[in-house]
């Protein structure tokens, strides 16, 4: 059962419960007009002198603690009929009003602690029938005829703190329905036979609390009114052995069944003192905070039905074989601080000194110092399911470890739990737990382990499910065969234990622990891990990686790629990576976490988020980005994610509060429904532009963004034609040889090739005479002759001149004969002597005489225009540009260069206008 609570503490949850309401009892902050809450009005703290005029008529809890008030002004209540719940404690009340409850009908709890009212009679509440509980603890009070006596249905009365001579508060039966009565810290000083006799009726008087008190004499039958009691607290009375004697021996007529005796200067236990307890039905003993060095053997053996003792915080020297015998029923022994190192000498705990202990199911040695741990220290302890030896002292092996034998002796108890937290251990032994087969939860955090685990320590454990192995100072290395033995674990703790390399293994030391659901590697300082490190953890729920140096991992620029070693743990509910100094997130890091429902990466070094990296957590309730470098916030980004969050988190960022960064986040904020964000007001800092600058991104307003619309409209449609503009230069600088080829193949081919008319046609016999220099007629012969057909034919003066005739005859008639005159420019031609006096002279003539556009120039060179015209007499300005080519450099352009050579042979000679 639970402990019996003190008379204060008893007072303080009745306040909370009947007049707090659903309220927690706290000093209240410092206001200037009362607060309502619902049917709940809170006016402590104002410095009130009258009861408020002006607050909901419909309230049923009013709450004046903390104030100035004088009396309880029934006239100024009356406005509130329906109040059930007052408070007025902490004022300066000096007398309750016997019109105040005619005037509250309703009223079910008074409290009118640390006031000052002194004389108490019986018509001050003779009309509060409907009272359950009344509080006037830390008064002045004098008790006149019998102020209690109408108080039919009080179930709870604190008169404590009021320096009453007498426990006697009437002398006819009365409080037919009272449950408890705290009488603690009043002057009396006797019990005597009649003190309780007005208790008579009050067959549901179940606790009684004295602590505090001087009881020197106790008289015989004092408990007899009260023998339903059941709970007794007399908490630091002072009382003489003699006066305890006798009262323990007045509650053997009772239905006592908790006792609490805390901060008695009970030194030593006697083993007749609690002798005259024998045949009651005590099942819980409370003796902390006495101070006590010694228990006497047999000083329990009176108590057989006891169930749980708590002996916590006393000075116990030795606990032997003797020390709890005949507690055969105990299930609940608690020692924590019972026995303490002093000086130089450690308690003892005795082989068997458990023994007598057969039902034992929970043994507290928490914060204890003793000698030793022997191989018969726990036997006996049969039905034992905890062992708690948390932040205790003791001697173990010479290395400070646990060895095989350390818990031999309760090798036959169905142990499930063991606290082995803070023992200062340093090393685990093959077979350290081999004893405890029934084993389920073993804590071993904050000690000084510093080993590799190859496995063997955990041999035997096979009903294990949790392992706490948290703050060893990051000393434990790790093996592929770690936890080969414990395939059954359900959590594992690892936090601020292990080497930074420690789970750098080839399987993953983890790999055996398929039914893990919650691992704790955080605090580890952990930067490199393998992928596959999480592999075969197929039912991980919570995963926490919070202050590692993980950020390498996830970079694009890793060697290899991001390592992505969450793509196991696709059940993972709960993913904490705070403090691990990421700067990037990869796309496919969260892929397939669609159950993950608490998110937290704050304080690391993000900024700009990849569009779909959050697209998968479709659950999440609870998103933490608090303290990164975020300065915008996109729906392409956070639209997932927040679709469904219950709590938001991303408070210390430098938030661009700009429309494109911080339009849609501030909607979403005002139009949030169910989603918390705490310290949004407070917290959420614009950091740019300087016009909103350390504001709130509330401040921001959404309204400023509708002007931009017809801008952006214009900007779109700018860039658009911008870019366009672009890629179409490009393509006419690099590829504009290759389009204007295709459209020249696709107009000839419908339209052919010769715009000149057929009349024209049909005057000539060659379509163009050729005039090239000798050094380039291998050009010609290679590049001319083959693009010859039945509708274009070349002359050409070596094959093409006309018998009979001479050379300079030749030249002259062949010239007449052709429709073009194509020159095939290099450097050799501008030198030849031949060509400039008489073909160019000749050439020249013939066209400007016949008035025709003749000549076409191919430049195999880059020939300057100003040789051109010195040798040729022509300029590149007198003839339309598709008369003029250039052979190409570039082999893939020589299709396109024919294409345009036979262009500009059917161009028509006719001048254009």
């Amino acid at each position: 059962m639970t402990a019996p609570i003190s008379c204060l503490l008893t007072c303080g949850l009745f306040i909370c419960n009947f007049i707090g309401g659903p309220y927690p009892c706290m000093a209240s902050a410092k206001k200037s007009t009362c607060r309502i809450q619902g049917e709940r009005a809170d006016c402590s703290h104002l410095s009130l002198s009258v009861i408020p005029a002006d607050l909901p008529e419909n309230i049923s809890s009013l709450d004046v603690s903390h104030n100035k008030l004088g009396k309880m002004f029934p006239e100024s209540l009356g406005r509130y009929r329906g109040l059930v719940h007052l408070n007025a404690s902490y004022n300066s009340i000096v007398r309750v009003d016997e019109r105040l409850c005619q005037s509250l009908p309703l009223l079910l709890t008074l409290n009118l602690e640390h006031n000052q009212v002194h004389l108490l009679k019986k018509e001050d509440l003779g009309q509060c029938s409907t009272l359950t509980w009344l509080n006037i603890a830390n008064n002045r009070l004098k008790l006149q005829e019998e102020p209690f006596s109408g108080l039919q249905n009080l179930e709870h009365l604190d008169v404590s703190k009021n320096k009453l001579q007498s426990a006697k508060l009437g002398s006819r039966p009365q409080l037919p329905s009272l449950r408890s009565l705290c009488l603690g810290q009043n002057a009396f000083t006797t019990l005597k036979t009649e003190d309780f006799s007005y208790l008579r009726s009050s067959p549901s008087l179940q606790a009684l609390n004295l602590s505090y008190t001087s009881i020197k004499t106790v008289e015989s039958g004092s408990f007899q009114p009260i023998s339903g009691l059941r709970t007794l607290i007399l908490d630091g009375s002072d009382m003489s052995s003699e006066a305890m004697s006798k009262l323990l021996s007045e509650l053997s007529v009772t239905a006592i069944n908790s006792l609490s005796l805390q901060r008695m200067k009970l030194v030593a236990l006697r083993n007749l003192t609690f002798a005259s307890l024998q045949k009651t039905n005590l099942t819980y003993l409370d003796l902390s905070e006495n101070g006590m060095t010694t228990i006497e053997d047999g000083s329990f053996q009176w108590l057989p039905k006891l169930q749980s003792l708590i002996l916590t915080d006393n000075s116990l020297k030795r606990l032997t074989r003797g020390t709890f015998q005949g507690l055969k029923m105990l299930r609940k022994l608690q020692l924590t601080k019972a026995l303490v190192k002093k000086h130089i000498s450690l308690p003892v705990i005795e082989d068997y000194a458990f023994q007598p202990l057969n039902n034992l199911k929970s043994l507290i040695l928490n914060r204890t110092a003793f000698l030793k741990i022997t191989e018969q220290t726990f036997t006996g302890l049969t039905s034992l399911m905890e062992l708690d030896l948390s932040w205790s002292s003791y001697v173990q092996t010479p290395q400070r470890g646990i060895t095989n034998k350390t818990f031999v002796s309760l090798k036959d108890s169905p142990l499930r739990r063991l606290n082995l937290e803070g023992n200062a251990l340093t090393e685990l032994q093959p077979g350290s737990f081999s004893a405890l087969s029934n084993l389920t939860v073993l804590i071993l955090n904050y000690n000084f382990i510093k080993q590799t685990l190859t496995g063997r320590e955990f041999e035997g454990l096979s009903q294990i499910r949790e392992i706490y192995l948290s703050n060893n100072v990051q000393s434990i290395n790790l093996t592929s065969s770690s936890f080969v033995n414990v395939s059954s674990l359900r959590v594992l703790t690892l936090g601020k234990s292990l080497k930074a390399e420690a789970l750098n293994q080839d399987p993953s030391p983890l790999r055996p622990l398929s039914n893990l659901t919650v691992l704790d590697l955080s605090n580890n300082n952990i930067a490199n891990i393998r992928k596959n490190v999480l592999e075969g953890l197929t039912d991980l729920r919570e995963l926490k990686l919070q202050h590692n140096n993980l950020a390498r991992l996830w970079k694009m620029a890793n060697l290899g790629g991001p390592v992505l070693f969450l793509k196991d743990t696709q059940k993972l509910e709960t993913l904490l990576l705070d403090y691990n100094g990421f700067d990037e997130i990869p796309v496919k890091a969260l892929q397939g976490l669609t159950s993950l429902s608490l998110l937290t990466l704050s304080n690391n070094l993000l900024n700009n988020l990849k569009d779909a990296v959050f697209d998968d957590l479709k659950s999440l309730r609870f998103l933490s980005l608090a303290k990164n470098l975020i300065t915008t916030v996109r729906p392409e980004v956070f639209q997932t994610p927040m679709s469904n969050l219950s709590v938001l988190l991303m408070d210390k960022n430098p938030f661009d509060c700009t429309c494109e960064s911080i339009l849609w986040f501030v909607t979403k904020l005002n139009n949030t429904n169910g989603t918390s964000v705490p310290g949004l007001k407070e917290n959420y800092k614009c950091n740019t532009p300087l016009v909103y600058f350390n504001r709130s991104i509330m401040d921001f307003d959404p309204l400023s963004c509708k002007d931009t619309t017809p801008f952006q409209a214009l900007y779109m449609l700018s860039s658009t034609v911008v870019l366009i503009m672009m890629v179409s230069a490009f393509l006419i600088r690099f590829q504009g040889w290759r389009i204007q080829f295709y459209w020249n193949v696709l107009i000839n081919r419908t339209l052919g090739f010769s715009d000149a008319t057929g009349e024209e046609a049909n005057g000539f016999e060659y379509d163009a005479y050729v005039i090239h220099a000798e050094e380039d007629a291998s050009w010609v012969t290679k590049q001319m002759i083959p693009l010859e057909t039945a509708k274009c034919k070349f002359c050409l003066e070596e094959r093409d001149s006309i018998l009979g005739m001479t050379y300079l005859a030749s030249i002259m008639e062949n010239m007449r004969k052709s429709r073009k005159i194509l020159f095939v420019v290099t450097e050799s031609l501008l030198k030849d002597p031949w060509c400039r006096r008489f073909k160019v002279h000749h050439a020249l003539h013939q066209v400007i005489e016949a008035s025709r556009d003749s000549v076409v120039l191919v430049f195999l060179q880059d020939v300057n225009d100003y040789k051109l015209s010195r040798s040729l007499f022509l300029r590149r300005g007198m003839l339309r540009p598709c008369c003029i080519l250039e052979w190409p450099v570039q082999r893939e352009r020589v299709p396109a260069f024919h294409q345009k050579l036979l262009i500009a042979l059917g161009m028509t000679n006719r001048l254009q206008d």
